[in-house]
């Protein structure tokens, strides 16, 4: 009887792993849990001392200086891709993961300026809260999430953004949120309906960099894992 239990333990065991692997399969770690590396913030050529990391976790320590910060930009550009990254907030938390950013800037100050935004908040505790499609999950200021999954402050939450040909969905803690199409007239319509209206440049890369924001406020980023598509 022992060694048919030890037996099946070890057979969960293999399948669990085998399971880990294929959900992983195809991803490449954008980020080590060791260090910066592939990182740098956005216009500068290294990562600022606000983004320490710790316990394999980027984690964003506002109060540690008056330098330092800025939002993080991968080296990389990516176009078609299926991101995944785990995040967690302080109370009143806000921060972002932007995406298909154009980093010249000298033209664009901000990642923000290009990059479209799936918002990372503290829905409860930060006044953007408040806000239609500022909510954590939602295309921010475009497209109000569908649900909200959100798992409470201090609690990790497990973020997706799939983009292919200009398809783009969005999915929080395995649910799909938000879905639609880039660049073409409705989308056009969208951005022209929001705060972003006539910003130059605003959502019309279909190659870019991708950030985590800088928002002023604590917040952690672990497991971000990137397939391009």
């Amino acid at each position: 009887m022992k060694q048919y239990i030890f037996s099946a333990m070890l057979f969960t065991a293999v399948i669990g792993s085998a399971n880990a692997q294929s959900g992983k399969k195809g991803f490449t770690k954008l980020f080590d849990g060791k260090s910066t590396a592939g990182w740098h913030t956005y216009g500068q050529t290294t990562a600022g001392s606000k983004w320490q990391v710790e316990d394999g976790t980027l984690h964003f320590v506002p109060k540690s200086g008056r330098e330092g910060g800025g939002d993080l930009v991968t080296d990389k550009e990516y176009s078609n891709f299926h991101l995944k990254i785990d995040w967690k907030v302080a109370p009143k938390a806000n921060s972002g993961i932007i995406f298909y950013i154009n980093e010249d800037k000298d033209k664009y100050s901000n990642t923000y300026s290009t990059g479209l935004e799936m918002q990372v908040l503290d829905n409860d505790g930060h006044p953007d809260g408040k806000i239609t499609k500022h909510r954590a999950g939602d295309l921010y200021d475009l497209i109000k999430s569908s649900s909200e999954p959100v798992k409470p402050v201090g609690e990790w939450n497990t973020a997706e953004i799939i983009s292919k040909n200009g398809k783009l969905e969005l999915k929080l803690n395995g649910v799909k949120i938000v879905s639609t199409t880039l660049w073409d007239d409705q989308f056009k319509a969208l951005v022209a309906g929001s705060k972003f209206k006539g910003w130059d440049g605003f959502a019309t890369f279909k190659s870019g960099k991708i950030a985590l924001q800088d928002h002023g406020n604590e917040v952690w980023y672990r497991n971000i894992m990137i397939k391009e598509l």
